[in-house]
């Protein structure tokens, strides 16, 4: 008889069978999206976690719907959800499905509209696909690293949907300013300095993932967070910039990797590049 794989042995996908999996993970999170857009905002119950970040219905609505259309579309692909790391083995392996059911807890919470749902598949460390809705927004972001990326607008029961490809754009002249995405709830000092040495930078400030769909699209140049973040915050924006031509380093330009190997999944920096040749000269 042949040996019995062993229990944690991870699954392996040829890039095909991984391209497959882009249509039916988009149609997860509109379906996420759709649950957090049929919550109440105004009666809502929220709580607090134990870092002290809030959790919703909403959340725990979103994650439900993922967790179970994974499970449908993918069983044997492991996956880790904020919203449940009591049930976290780490470190991961192989390939895993790393989400956030609702990036922007505090923009939802506040009455914005910048808030997603962030689903990656990571391969060995790597997001090599990752899916960024914003259903109040009525977009999604999309990309397949080494196959491209697309922005789709979307109703918002997710019935009609265009796509058009997307692509970052290069490194502003001298003397032409750079576009940066900053957080609206989470600046920090590390990060305005790096923006201050870029003389005339132009803020947009926005709230979530929202902010890796615009370096993406080319609307934005770069994108620092220098302060500590979660994986799951990361990794699907972080597939999508690389699939649109972008690349996404730690704050030296070094490669970020994914699965756990630091306690609690935390993530000390990170920076989206909109032109990947930008960070050998940083």
């Amino acid at each position: 008889m042949p040996d019995k794989p062993a229990a944690d042995a991870s699954p392996h996908l040829d890039d095909d069978a991984i391209a497959a999996l882009m249509e039916p993970l988009t149609d997860i999170v509109v379906q996420a999206g759709a649950a957090i857009l049929a919550v109440d905002r105004h009666r809502m119950l929220v709580e607090g976690k134990a870092d002290g970040s809030p959790v919703t219905e909403a959340d725990l609505a979103a994650d439900r719907i993922i967790m179970d259309g994974l499970a449908a579309l993918a069983p044997q692909i492991p996956t880790l959800s904020e919203e449940r790391l009591h049930d976290a083995t780490p470190p991961y392996h192989g390939l895993f499905f790393l989400i956030d059911p609702l990036d922007g807890t505090k923009e939802f919470v506040g009455g914005r509209e910048e808030y997603t749902v962030n689903v990656a598949l990571v391969a060995n460390g790597v997001p090599i696909l990752g899916v960024v809705g914003a259903p109040a927004l009525g977009r999604i972001w999309r990309g397949h690293v080494g196959r491209g990326a697309e922005r789709l607008m979307v109703t918002k029961d997710g019935s009609a949907r265009t796509a058009e490809p997307i692509h970052t754009r290069a490194t502003p002249r001298r003397g032409s300013p750079w576009i940066v995405a900053v957080s609206r709830s989470h600046g920090d000092p590390r990060s305005e300095k790096f923006i201050e040495a870029r003389p005339g930078a132009i803020r947009q400030m926005l709230g979530s993932a929202v902010k890796f769909g615009r370096v993406a699209e080319g609307g934005a140049d770069i994108y620092p967070r220098l302060a500590p973040t979660c994986e799951w915050d990361v990794a699907a924006g972080h597939a999508v910039v690389v699939a649109a031509g972008g690349a996404v380093t730690d704050g030296h330009g070094a490669p970020l990797r994914y699965g756990g190997a630091r306690k609690g999944f935390s993530m000390p920096e990170f920076i989206a590049w909109g032109d990947p040749t930008a960070p050998a000269s940083f």
